[in-house]
């Protein structure tokens, strides 16, 4: 009876993972381990550093392959957070290392790649507080022994940047940069790839009778990942919408990109109608991308849409 009971499962979230009613939990993507290495595409070099070893936190850095300390250039600073529905993937995973390589080789910045412990067994605001912690040691004084941080990050140009769940932290950062008392803490802007938002209301096409098996996914998946009675769904968390801090976002540049066939797509679109009505006072543009998917250019950063985005992620950088 044991085992048959060890193999009942509570979600299927597949195909990012299952979970069983035992408490166990099957990754069905994002486990591979892909080293630090000179990319030989890219030329992009990389390397992994520990943040907070006692918690597990840590993060890849990724220079252009150009990079020369002896020029005492200094590069912009993209701090970026993976997706994966806060439960799945890594900075290390192939998917993800790939991406960052094209990133770095197309913006010519320095990049940390935070890599912030996973629900279930790490239930939000985990993942928001390690990558608060993440974003304040690259402005420390410890990062400062960190040679690639040392020789080339402009601190005065860093940007937060993320897909899917990665975008929604990354708003969450930039909310709590704007709030928060006597940090040191400055942002240019925050770029977000088809960020993970939601709401008990539906939006746009989420209230179409083909997306309701998808709106039941990314329901159940907020509630695993987040699993907190109230305000669920409306949470502010996920709905940005529901902040009283929005106005207070602590960057003046907004970029976000929406796929169009991705269920996800009028999340965007309705944050950028937030922030306008709120009384922020940034610029936010929204860019829509025909005939692509969720989080297409990590999936493709080669591909002629993924390289295009990338582009336009590079110029908001060096703007």
């Amino acid at each position: 009876m044991a085992e048959i009971y060890s193999d009942e499962v509570l979600y299927d979230f597949t195909p990012m993972l299952k979970a069983y009613k035992n408490g166990r939990v099957e990754r069905l993507t994002g486990e591979q381990f892909v080293p630090a290495s000179i990319d030989p595409a890219t030329r992009v070099k990389s390397k992994d550093v520990q943040i907070s070893p006692e918690l597990g936190v840590a993060a890849r850095i990724y220079i252009p392959g150009d990079a020369n300390p002896d020029t005492k250039l200094k590069l912009p600073v993209v701090v970026y957070f993976h997706g994966g529905g806060f439960a799945v993937e890594s900075p290390f995973s192939p998917l993800y290392h790939k991406h960052l390589n094209y990133l770095v080789a197309e913006s010519n910045a320095i990049a940390v790649s935070v890599d912030y412990r996973l629900a279930p067994e790490y239930p939000l605001p985990t993942a928001y507080d390690d990558s608060w912690l993440a974003l304040k040691w690259v402005f420390s004084d410890e990062a400062q022994n960190e040679e690639w941080i040392k020789d080339y990050a402009d601190l005065g140009r860093v940007y937060l940047g993320g897909d899917s769940a990665g975008g929604n932290i990354a708003h969450h950062l930039a909310i709590r940069v704007g709030s928060e008392q006597g940090t040191n803490i400055s942002l240019r802007g925050i770029f977000l790839n088809c960020p993970f938002f939601g709401g008990k209301d539906p939006v746009g096409v989420e209230s179409s009778e083909e997306m309701v098996l998808w709106k039941k996914f990314v329901d159940n998946l907020w509630v695993f990942v987040h699993p907190k009675e109230f305000p669920g769904y409306d949470d502010p968390w996920i709905n940005p919408a529901k902040d009283p801090r929005v106005s207070g976002l602590g960057c003046s540049r907004v970029l976000v990109y929406v796929a169009e066939k991705d269920y996800l797509k009028d999340r965007g679109w309705y944050y950028k109608e937030t922030l306008e009505k709120s009384g922020w006072f940034g610029e936010i543009e929204v860019v829509e991308v025909k005939g692509e998917v969720h989080v297409f250019s990590v999936f493709s950063p080669d591909g002629e849409n993924g390289l295009a985005m990338i582009k336009k992620v590079a110029s908001f950088i060096n703007h």
